[in-house]
């Protein structure tokens, strides 16, 4: 446990104390989890661009990574895993997607560490930027590799050709939920092994099974556009905004609220706290 993460939860134990174990690591995750959303709604908007671009640029290589197996193998399920490196390289860099504030600041902002306002230029100026950084990838990706337009293609009109419905909704929603899991678990542990093991296993789920996601799947979109294939950018943008939507709702709704629900009580004295401190 970091020397931060140790002082948080020791000030929560002076504010109500429990001798449960198990109990007192989800303090310390509670601790991490909120003061790792503040910092980032209190960031300037500068560094939410560059972080969001980079995240776009290191999801970039993950596809990369994605379509040279799937070229060279067939298998989607080896192509999934091997996507897993752009998760990587996010945890390892510190940028950021779009999907992976859907815990940290929404939790800052019930404590009340942070505004609306700030959550919306966060989520406005992460998304803006992932897409930016991503589109910059993909196009770089199309130039170095002709002979993968054609699996590039197939894959980004699997996406984008789905029709609306009941499956439609179910994997945009596990999409979201997935991501926000791999958040969720990696703030729950300080070892760099395990974090990256969630990493490994949200990428192999998100990719292997192809579940819709709005940035990742933008990518593939982005590079079959690029590359001539029949996808327009209307075709991509309205198959885009549901899916973004229905993220939210996986993120928010299966993983971020019922762990608000979870740990209320933490919540309620975190606000009384501040409270008092802004006195």
């Amino acid at each position: 446990m970091s020397d931060a993460r140790e002082a948080r939860a020791e000030e929560r134990r002076r504010d109500g104390a429990n001798d449960e174990a198990v109990e007192e690591e989800i303090e310390i995750e509670f601790e991490e989890v909120v003061g790792e959303g503040a910092e980032r709604l209190h960031r300037t908007f500068r560094a939410t661009l560059v972080t969001g671009f980079l995240g776009g640029v290191e999801v970039g290589i993950g596809v990369l990574v994605y379509i040279g197996i799937l070229y060279e193998t067939g298998d989607q399920l080896l192509a999934g895993l091997g996507f897993s490196v752009g998760l990587i390289a996010l945890l390892l860099a510190h940028s950021e997607l779009f999907t992976e504030n859907f815990l940290m600041p929404v939790a800052a902002l019930v404590a009340r560490e942070g505004t609306a306002m700030q959550l919306a230029k966060l989520w406005g100026g992460t998304l803006l930027a992932n897409l930016i950084g991503g589109w910059l990838i993909m196009a770089i990706v199309v130039l170095a590799f002709p002979d993968w337009h054609p699996i590039l293609a197939e894959t980004a009109q699997h996406f984008i050709d789905a029709p609306p419905g009941p499956e439609f909704v179910a994997l945009a929603i596990l999409g979201g939920a997935v991501i926000t899991l791999m958040t969720r678990m990696q703030t729950g542990t300080d070892s760099e092994p395990a974090k990256i093991a969630a990493a490994v296993a949200g990428g192999f789920v998100l990719a292997g099974f192809q579940l819709f996601h709005s940035i990742l799947d933008s990518l593939f979109a982005f590079g079959a556009i690029i590359s001539g294939a029949p996808i327009t950018y209307l075709d991509w943008f309205l198959w885009f905004l549901p899916v973004l939507a229905l993220n939210l709702a996986g993120g928010l709704l299966l993983v971020t609220l019922l762990r608000i629900v979870r740990t209320g009580e933490l919540f309620k004295l975190r606000r009384q706290r501040n409270a008092r401190a802004n006195r």
